[in-house]
């Protein structure tokens, strides 16, 4: 075993564990469960997680489940919440049907998500910050968004760090630049949603799937084109040197 592969059992260990303690003490706190509403949110954030986009020079994916992994951490219970998180990233990470399964990849994925639902939901219903002088309703929203955005970013750049040796914060930085306004464009739809789910519930979800499955594909259409650009000039290159 290389030190790589020791450095990455170590970090994914360290995730469980992360995952773990952030889970538990997310349940401890939680609140009553709604299955009807978290079994329609589940399947939308399923159904959501298969809309993947490669991103452009990492080697890593990102589905369009976002918005309704934040309405179950606004709306539902934390342990509904992670489960819901989990259970997506599963989906999500299943192979096809000719694609090989990765377990240590699955486990760092789910782990990854457990742990930034958990520290999400903490924050969102910490009793203590709900009351602060500063503290209003579309602030919360943002820090646990940001909690989220922080809880899945730096993992996977730390992951790509010890795995491949690539600059952590060059990797952060181009996760970033790729992601940051899905998670406000996320954060805004879960707005919208938390407005009117108290008087029409679960069904209130439903309108953000269209629009998630606009985004997804203006993504695959933007993404496409600059791996085009990207590859281009090494097409020509090879091209005029044979």
């Amino acid at each position: 075993m290389n030190r790589n592969t020791r450095l990455t059992k170590t970090f994914i260990g360290g995730m469980v564990l992360a995952a773990l303690a952030g889970t538990l003490f997310a349940g401890l706190r939680s609140h009553a469960l709604h299955p009807a509403f978290a079994l329609a949110v589940f399947a939308l954030a399923a159904a959501t997680s298969r809309m993947k986009i490669k991103l452009p020079g990492i080697d890593g994916n990102m589905s369009v489940n976002l918005p309704f992994l934040l309405i179950a951490v606004v709306n539902l219970s934390a342990l509904e919440a992670v489960l819901i998180a989990c259970l997506s990233t599963v989906v999500q990470c299943w192979p096809k049907a000719d694609g090989k399964f990765k377990p240590e990849q699955m486990l760092f994925n789910v782990s990854m998500m457990a742990f930034a639902t958990s520290v999400a939901t903490l924050i969102w219903n910490a009793g203590w910050l709900g009351k602060a002088a500063w503290a209003s309703e579309p602030l919360m929203l943002a820090s646990a968004t940001a909690a989220f955005f922080l809880g899945q970013t730096a993992p996977v750049a730390g992951i790509l760090k010890v795995a491949e040796g690539a600059a952590m914060r060059r990797v952060w930085l181009s996760i970033v630049q790729l992601s940051f306004p899905y998670y406000i464009v996320s954060a805004g739809m879960t707005s919208m949603v938390n407005l009117v789910s108290h008087r029409f519930s679960w069904p209130a979800a439903l309108v953000v799937f269209p629009v998630m499955y606009g985004i997804h594909h203006s993504y695959r259409l933007y993404f496409g084109r600059e791996a085009q650009a990207r590859t281009a000039p090494l097409a020509r290159a090879a091209h005029a040197g044979a």
